[in-house]
Parts: structure tokens; C-alpha cells; sequence
């Protein structure tokens, strides 16, 4: 800045310093030819690049719009995750719940299962045992009928007046 400063405060000088010595300054025609280059060249550069900026600000702006849709995109997307993210939460806490209940009831079920079943064996036991008693029982009657007559020496006749006489 200082330089730009220094060249525009020493450039007069320098030109009307002029090296030719004859006292006589082109600077107007000088000045004048500059003036009308800038205004050709203003005349056929301006719309093209005025055009060229134009399309640089409208890709720019497309451009920033694509990037702000993607960012509400990116937002809707966090959101949306979120809630599933809780909803799948809730889910694992309902799921949880019920998982608890269902083991709850299962073990419920299967404590009443074997109470039945252990209800049932007893019964078996004492129906098996009344069984064995009952065959235990026979078989002696049977050992002590057969002593009984193998060593009395009864006839058949008599035997059996005796087991009628029993039973009446």
C-alpha cells in the first residue's frame, strides 16, 4: 500500500520530467489515446465479463443451495434417526419387560410342572407299592398255601369243603 502510495505521489514528476529537453508535453493526446483503449476495451470485454461473473455467482449460489439442501437433508436425517433410535430404545425396554414376565411365567409354569409331576410319581410310588404289597402278599399265601399242602395229606374233597366252609 505504501508503494502504490509512493509510485501515485512521484508519477507526475516523472512525467512531466520529461528526458527530451524540447518543452514540449504529449501528455494530452497521450491521455486522450489511453482513454478511448480503456473505452474499446471496456466496450468489448465489459459483457463478456459481466456475463462470465454472472454465470460464476449463479453456480455459486446453485452451488451454496445444493450444500444447504444437503445440510437440511443431513439434519432431517439426524432427526429422524434419533427418533428411531429412541423408539428402538423404548422398544428394547418393552421387549426387556416382557421378556422378564414371559421368564416369570415360565418359571412359574414349569415350578407348577413339577410339583404335578412330582405329585404324580407319588402317586405312581404308592400305586406301585400297594401293587408290590399286594403281589407280596399273594405270593406268601401261595408258599404258605403250598406248605400247608404238601405237608397235610388231604384229599381234594376235604380241602375244598374246607375253603367252602372258609368262605361262607
Amino acid at each position: 500500500m505504501k508503494k502504490i502510495g509512493f509510485a501515485l505521489a512521484f508519477l507526475p514528476l516523472a512525467l512531466f520530467a520529461a528526458p527530451s529537453g524540447s518543452g514540449e508535453y504529449d501528455i494530452i493526446p497521450r491521455t486522450i489515446n489511453f482513454l478511448i483503449f480503456a473505452a474499446i476495451l471496456f466496450y468489448f470485454l465489459a459483457r463478456p465479463a459481466k456475463e462470465f461473473y454472472n454465470n460464476r455467482i449463479a453456480k455459486i449460489a446453485t452451488r451454496l443451495e445444493e450444500i444447504q439442501n444437503k445440510v437440511l437433508e443431513s439434519k432431517n436425517k439426524k432427526l429422524e434417526t434419533i427418533k428411531k433410535l429412541e423408539d428402538a430404545k423404548k422398544e428394547a425396554i418393552v421387549a426387556i419387560n416382557t421378556a422378564k414376565k414371559e421368564a416369570e411365567l415360565l418359571a412359574i409354569k414349569l415350578k407348577n410342572d413339577t410339583k404335578n409331576d412330582i405329585a404324580l410319581l407319588e402317586k405312581h410310588f404308592e400305586e406301585q407299592k400297594v401293587y408290590e404289597q399286594r403281589r407280596m402278599q399273594k405270593e406268601v399265601i401261595a408258599k404258605t398255601l403250598n406248605q400247608m399242602f404238601s405237608e397235610c395229606k388231604l384229599k381234594q374233597d376235604e380241602i375244598l369243603d374246607i375253603m367252602l366252609k372258609k368262605v361262607s
